[in-house]
């Protein structure tokens, strides 16, 4: 990816979330009052999960989740959420969270989410979030994950209602739909869920032949190297457009990660290939993608003499994973294809 990548990818980001912004204002402006009722949606958002309605605030709804059933008490305002995904989540959904778990990389947001974030409370990380802070903040929902913090969930459970998705691979949009229903948002998270799957198929009716052009994906990290395969973030994305993956990913006996050395490297060949470096701030991974993209193995791949290996952003592509970062990938993939 070239430096004007960056600049493109500021310019996506504010169109998606000005996109996701209208949709969510045109939801709130077009439903009526007896829908609100029946998803128990409450009223406009401030700050949190907002909501101003009176009878909507003495609402209890229940909550199906992977660790049982939650019941929580009208629509929730101070949030404190566990995950990078769940941030995304929120954010789009106009929730402000009171506190959340740093980003994988950046101090302490990824970029493309900073200014949203300004003031909210760092409350550790998806491996170890810090269970005092998130007393002191008094949230009235907590939104976790049980592959990341099941170990903590009664200790959250005892703070706060809590709500833990399942998993944390590459299926985002179902971690989506629990979170919008625990924000007492489930009509709102419907329509960003469908725009989202709008641009997908505009995608694929616009991306014609191209869709059959092969896909590799590698991600350099502090002294190793990996290729990712289909049930990863972007794996999920090519897979809703219907991109073609290589030989590598197609018959891969493990659908999300392959640890490769450099001799392995033509099995990563394909007629496309994007790389992604994950730099946590020592310069390991940095060093590790320079070593690799200048030895002659991947001099030779067909894909980069051919012009079509590039470099995406670590966060927007992997890491982040949630609603925010997919349609910035979209974005960037519009740009790669040639598509309006």
């Amino acid at each position: 990816m070239g430096k004007g990548m960056a600049n493109k990818s500021t310019r996506g980001l504010k169109f998606s979330l000005l996109a996701l912004i209208m949709i969510v204002i045109l939801a709130g402006c077009g439903a009526s009052p007896a829908k609100e009722n029946a998803n128990s949606t409450g009223g406009d958002t401030t700050n949190a999960a907002g909501g101003n309605n009176e009878s909507a605030a003495s609402e209890s709804y229940e909550v199906t989740h992977a660790m049982g059933t939650e019941t929580i008490k009208g629509t929730p305002q101070k949030v404190v959420v566990l995950t990078n995904e769940g941030t995304e989540a929120l954010l789009a959904l106009g929730v402000k969270p009171v506190g959340a778990v740093r980003s994988w990389t950046g101090d302490p947001w990824y970029p493309h989410i900073k200014d949203q974030m300004e003031g909210v409370t760092v409350v550790g990380e998806e491996s170890q979030p810090n269970i005092e802070l998130i007393a002191g903040l008094q949230p009235d929902l907590i939104i976790g994950n049980k592959m990341r913090q099941e170990k903590v969930y009664e200790q959250l459970k005892a703070i706060a209602p809590t709500v833990f998705a399942e998993d944390l691979r590459g299926e985002w949009q179902t971690n989506f739909e629990l979170y919008a229903k625990a924000l007492n948002k489930a009509s709102e998270g419907e329509e960003l869920l469908a725009a989202y799957d709008k641009r997908i198929q505009d995608f694929k009716e616009k991306a014609g032949s191209k869709l059959d052009e092969t896909v590799s994906v590698v991600r350099f990290m502090a002294g190793k190297t990996r290729v990712y395969h289909t049930n990863t973030f972007s794996g999920v994305i090519f897979e809703k457009i219907g991109i073609a993956r290589n030989d590598m990913t197609k018959n891969a006996k493990d659908d999300f990660v392959d640890e490769i050395t450099k001799e392995r490297l033509p099995e990563a060949d394909a007629d496309r290939l994007f790389y992604f470096t994950y730099e946590t701030g020592d310069g390991g991974a940095n060093q590790t993608e320079q070593e690799w993209i200048n030895d002659p193995l991947w001099k030779n791949l067909n894909v980069v003499k051919n012009g079509q290996a590039h470099k995406v952003d670590d966060a927007i592509w992997n890491t982040a994973g949630g609603i925010l970062a997919a349609n910035l990938m979209i974005d960037q993939l519009q740009e790669f294809y040639g598509i309006q």
